[in-house]
């Protein structure tokens, strides 16, 4: 276990490599002068080259870009150039925001989605399964920041129950992560059905039947766990999806996250935050799916890593 995740760490590198390059390219190619939106649009134009020398954008791309491997190496991203503070700092800021929203969006709509992918499974082609997929396409088909404003105007604006700015408490979590949430729960519940449907269909299934245990028993300790390496294959991607892609809800929430900071920084093509940000969405994606893969072996003992 450990010289295979210790393989796939030094794995790390030449994904990493490649996806800073790309970044770094396309970020180049935004419209847009960021040195004129540092200096702002009332500068003269020896004030733009001024800033522009000083955010290092005069020099070639490729003295650029090894510049900017360099500082990534001794974990240095720069400095922001709308902000004038360390990227790293700012980051940091928003991390926690963002990786709160995530987890509470992932843990109802996990439990939310497998309790309704199993019913549906269970009681598959009656009311239960019917009612379930209902929710799950409606869930899917519902465009995220649509949801979040219709919950906004009923539960902020018309009853007045919860906050919809800050995340200063419990409550400023709730209409968030239940946007954020809402498509993760839909596809869980379809993908935990599809999953429990073939396991319910297997030999062992009909055999622990026949031997006359209940069917809540055989559910949980005999279906579930074999039905669980492909739904957690997908509870980590979805979490990867969740981390790195709630842009949309941040900036409908205004919630001080990841999310809102890629936003703006990409408003005011700010390099350095860009290229920082998208370089640690890649790393958490990598990184979740070594998780995944380790979570394998525990769900079950007979998987050897290689």
């Amino acid at each position: 276990m450990t010289a295979y995740i210790a393989k796939r760490l030094l794995g790390l590198l030449p994904t990493l490599v490649l996806v800073g390059f790309l970044v770094f390219m396309l970020v180049h190619l935004l419209p847009g002068d960021p040195a004129r939106l540092a200096a702002g649009q009332d500068a003269t134009p020896e004030t733009v080259e001024l800033v522009r020398k000083d955010l290092g954008l005069d020099k070639p791309l490729p003295q650029q870009f090894l510049r900017f491997v360099n500082g990534v190496l001794h974990w240095d991203f720069g400095r922001s150039i709308s902000t004038k503070r360390p990227v790293a700092t700012e980051i940091g800021d928003r991390f926690m925001p963002t990786f709160w929203l995530t987890v509470w969006s992932m843990l109802w709509s996990v439990l939310f989605g497998m309790t309704i992918g199993i019913m549906s499974a269970v009681w598959r082609n009656r009311w239960p399964d019917r009612v379930g997929m209902t929710l799950a396409v409606s869930g899917i088909s519902f465009p995220a920041f649509a949801l979040g404003m219709v919950l906004m105007q009923i539960f902020a604006v018309d009853l007045n129950w919860l906050p919809t700015v800050g995340n200063d408490t419990w409550r400023h979590y709730i209409l968030p992560s239940i946007t954020l949430g809402a498509a993760v729960a839909a596809i869980m519940a379809r993908f935990t059905r599809s999953s429990f449907v073939d396991i319910l269909g297997e030999d062992f299934i009909r055999t622990a039947r026949a031997k006359g245990l209940d069917e809540r028993r055989v559910v949980i300790k005999h279906a579930l766990r074999n039905a669980l390496i492909p739904v957690v294959t997908m509870m980590g991607l979805q979490f990867g999806f969740l981390l790195g892609g709630s842009i949309v809800v941040e900036k409908v929430f205004n919630w001080p996250g990841l999310g809102r900071l890629l936003v703006d920084a990409v408003d005011m093509r700010d390099y350095p935050v860009i290229q920082a940000l998208v370089l640690l969405f890649s790393l958490e994606f990598i990184l979740i799916n070594l998780i995944v893969d380790v979570l394998y072996g525990l769900i079950n003992p007979t998987i050897r890593y290689r």
